[in-house]
């Protein structure tokens, strides 16, 4: 899976693909990151990439020509599937979610548009954009945080990425349920003991005991996934 992300500040991208599990895994070549400076595209003799919104208002709007060239020149540079997604983190955007990342793990390209300022011009949405995304109901100052959780979140759930694929099957999410709680060694710290079903090497008794606690968490933290898990079941019958 490729991913291409159209960014102003590249290093904040470079960054975090640079560590971890993302690098192993580029390094294995099982996902790719290529990151475009739009800046670099700009025609502006002082590579300017933004400019004031037309009927006034605050702050200033990234100009369409930098993007548009630098999308331009990421096809010219690889040869992009049929059914590549372009998506813009915008707080406009459709909630991302976890059906969401299954979505987008399907792809084979996605091209990400990271905005700043007030955004862009709406052009540069209605020419090329499939897809805007937001994270949460919050702002930040740029879309690249968002866009590497959408790269992080997607990346795990292809084959290969992680040490085993059974390690997002029991998170939270899955099936509209928070993830039970997990313990390690030692048995006790500090007076505070493993639970003891998960000592006792009976799988029956640990894996009800996991769907308990991931009921009881879902239902107190979350009634909105715990609502739908119980209309699933309904639906089921």
């Amino acid at each position: 899976m490729r991913f291409f992300v159209m960014t102003l500040f590249p290093d904040i991208i470079n960054s975090v693909i640079s560590d971890s599990i993302l690098k192993r895994a580029i390094d294995n070549n099982v996902i790719e990151i290529h990151v475009y400076n739009i800046r670099d595209y700009s025609k502006n003799k002082h590579k300017k990439v933004d400019d004031y919104p037309y009927g006034g208002g605050a702050g200033m709007v990234m100009t369409p020509q930098p993007i548009i060239d630098t999308y331009e020149n990421i096809k010219r540079d690889y040869d992009l599937s049929d059914d590549h997604k372009v998506i813009y983190m915008s707080p406009k955007g459709s909630t991302f979610d976890q059906k969401s990342a299954k979505r987008l793990s399907n792809s084979k390209d996605i091209v990400i548009l990271c905005g700043h300022y007030e955004g862009v011009d709406q052009r540069v949405i209605d020419m090329i954009v499939d897809e805007e995304i937001s994270i949460g109901d919050y702002i930040l100052t740029g879309g690249e945080l968002a866009s590497m959780v959408i790269i992080d979140s997607v990346s795990r759930l292809i084959p290969g990425v992680l040490g085993s694929e059974d390690s997002f099957m029991d998170e939270s999410f899955e099936n509209n349920l928070l993830e039970y709680p997990q313990y390690t060694r030692p048995e006790d710290f500090c007076g505070y003991k493993v639970p003891e079903v998960l000592l006792s090497g009976n799988h029956k008794k640990i894996e009800e005991w996991r769907n308990e606690r991931s009921l009881e968490i879902t239902k107190e933290r979350r009634k909105d996934l715990y609502y739908k898990y119980c209309n699933n079941l309904q639906d089921e019958v």
